[in-house]
């Protein structure tokens, strides 16, 4: 069985994170969706209900798992004992980023290789910070973030 970590703070999860999501479940068996808890970032949603938010967007997949991790990816791969990682790419600053972190990565470990797939061309500008943005100022989101993730902005939001 072919199984493959997806990582990210997912601070809310937007479109382009489920397009790569359903994307990379045309290349691997079992997408583990793996929430970084960072604990220096103060993040808009808990992390549980992070989990909650994107077991929402993808009801009955079975070949979905969600779950919270610290510490070093591929520490938290190793102990899953998962050697692929997926990662999302929006724009070039995102191509840099992602080869410098996966650099880093396989100077830690050879245990762990990286996928990267291209978001969308409809979804390659969306980010969860300007999501985030735009519903602090009151902006309709409901063509960046999955329904169960726009009602709970609308609420944390709301005044």
């Amino acid at each position: 069985m072919r199984r493959a970590l997806y990582p990210g703070s997912f601070d809310p999860i937007t479109k382009g994170h489920v397009d790569i999501v359903r994307r990379a479940l045309d290349v691997v068996d079992e997408l583990v969706i793996a929430i970084a808890v960072n604990i220096r970032k103060t993040p808009t949603f808990s992390p549980e209900d992070r989990v909650q938010m994107i077991r929402e967007c993808f009801p009955g997949e079975a070949r979905i798992t969600v779950a919270t991790f610290q510490g070093l990816l591929v520490d938290y791969a190793r102990e899953q004992k998962i050697r692929t990682v997926v990662r999302g790419l929006r724009a070039v600053s995102d191509f840099e980023f992602e080869f410098q972190m996966a650099s880093m990565n396989r100077r830690l470990t050879d245990e762990v290789d990286f996928i990267f797939l291209m978001t969308s061309e409809e979804h390659f500008f969306v980010s969860s910070s300007l999501v985030r943005e735009v519903a602090i100022n009151g902006g309709d989101v409901s063509d960046f973030v999955p329904e169960p993730v726009e009602r709970r902005l609308r609420a944390r939001f709301a005044s």
